[in-house]
């Protein structure tokens, strides 16, 4: 979609290394955090379990805390689609009980999308926020 819009924010030119770095981060997004939060949601996984997968996740969330605490967003100072699956995927961990409070960096960066007007619009229109 965003290649249809011209967006070459969201996402940068065909055949560009910042094109690749996007979709880098989008299948880790996929791959890793996603997928990770899965189970959490499944009421046949016991407590027991959710407990030693959330601990795998956490481990996942501070390393990006760490990737986040040089810049803005994934890829350096531009939003890009990356950031906004990033962005719904930890919106995730309050209904799953994982704490973010402890990883500063991840938190200004979900501040700093929710403060993006679009993001404000889309939430509001999906009724996220008031």
């Amino acid at each position: 979609m965003a290649d249809r819009a011209g967006a070459h924010t969201l996402m940068p030119p065909a055949g560009s290394l910042e094109r690749y770095r996007v979709m880098e981060w989008q299948n880790y997004v996929t791959a890793e955090l996603h997928k990770s939060f899965t189970p959490l949601f499944h009421s046949d996984v016991d407590a027991t379990a959710k407990k030693a997968l959330a601990a795998v996740l956490c481990k996942k969330l501070v390393w990006l805390n760490g990737q986040l605490a040089s810049k803005s967003y994934l890829t350096g100072n531009d939003f890009t689609a990356a950031d906004a699956y990033l962005f719904v995927v930890l919106g995730w961990a309050k209904f799953v009980q994982i704490d973010l409070g402890d990883l500063p960096h991840i938190g200004s960066f979900m501040a700093r999308v929710a403060a993006r007007p679009e993001v404000k619009a889309a939430m509001q229109a999906e009724g996220l926020v008031g």
